[in-house]
């Protein structure tokens, strides 16, 4: 009988390692849980669908650890949605919307109705954080808006984006920058020169050099040489708060701490919060990185044509 038991709790034991180490795994994240106490400010993340390449554009996995970092902050619940919320019920009383996803008119809330929902909760003062393509806005009274509520919206008439190794560095004393220290980010995506708000509420934050090569517009090849803004925040002249980070395009970017620190120190800030004299605290574990991603069909692999043999007396 012992040894029965034994046998069948092994057996559950290895059932529940399997699952556990399972990266494709999303089931154990909580979706739309609604903050059980008013007094909790309530940050609602919005995590884009699959895109791009595995280990890429992970937008489940990293809004999973941004919401794990968050309810280790006081007083902070975070409510993370696939898209947008099945049950908008979770919107009500939020201090700050969280979309990290896909951009260039892909953004899930840029439907009519939720557009309406959102617009009324940013100009009453809510807070906005965008993330990597997500501040893409094709030109139009959308992107004009995001401007306003963000501080800077990504355009291809004069932006600029790729892939490159960059060195950033904080410029200023802005509370988001407590505890954030210059890091290298290799080989990571980036989007840059973008059409920033030009009232005294702007403040760059995070800044680096980019390869010549990638001055792909006009307007940005005028100014060789300079810092480029990566990150920034937005105090709004009618109230509110903006805060973008335009890298976060390869998912191991999560492991840099400095990162972590500075976009969660963004999402607090905000939200309206304080944030700590230190910066933010975030737990960090290699195998982190490894739970909760999107399944993505795997790179088609290189077709390479070989020469067809000449054969004898043919030209060469």
């Amino acid at each position: 009988m012992f040894s029965l038991f034994r046998f069948v709790l092994l057996l559950a034991l290895s059932a529940n390692t399997l699952r556990a180490v399972d990266p494709y795994d999303q089931s154990g994240v909580p979706l739309e849980v609604d903050a059980p106490d008013q007094k909790l400010t309530k940050i609602v993340l919005l995590a884009g669908g699959p895109s791009s390449k595995p280990m890429a554009h992970e937008y489940f996995a990293g809004c999973a650890l941004l919401a794990g970092w968050l309810k280790e902050q006081p007083g902070v619940w975070p409510v993370m949605a696939r898209d947008w919320p099945k049950n908008e019920q979770v919107l009500e009383g939020a201090k700050c919307i969280f979309y990290f996803g896909d951009g260039g008119g892909k953004q899930p809330f840029i439907e009519p109705v939720r557009w309406a929902k959102l617009s009324k909760m940013l100009d009453a003062g809510v807070g906005l954080v965008l993330m990597h393509q997500g501040m893409d806005f094709p030109k139009g009274p959308d992107g004009d808006k995001v401007q306003d509520w963000l501080g800077g919206v990504f355009r291809s008439d004069i932006g600029c984006r790729g892939h490159w190794d960059m060195d950033l560095k904080p410029v200023g004393t802005h509370p988001t920058l407590r505890g954030v220290k210059p890091f290298a980010a290799p080989a990571d995506g980036w989007l840059y020169n973008l059409h920033f708000a030009k009232d005294k509420g702007f403040a760059p934050l995070i800044v680096g050099q980019v390869p010549e090569k990638s001055r792909t517009s006009a307007d940005a090849k005028q100014y060789p040489g300079r810092d480029e803004v990566i990150g920034w925040a937005h105090q709004r002249p009618g109230g509110g708060r903006g805060f973008g980070f335009t890298g976060a395009d390869l998912h191991k970017s999560w492991s840099y701490e400095s990162q972590r620190k500075f976009v969660i120190n963004g999402i607090l800030w905000s939200a309206g919060l304080e944030v700590p004299a230190d910066g933010a605290k975030t737990k960090f574990a290699e195998e982190d990185l490894n739970k909760n991603l999107d399944k993505k069909a795997a790179p088609a692999p290189k077709v390479v044509t070989k020469p067809t043999p000449k054969k004898a007396g043919e030209a060469k």
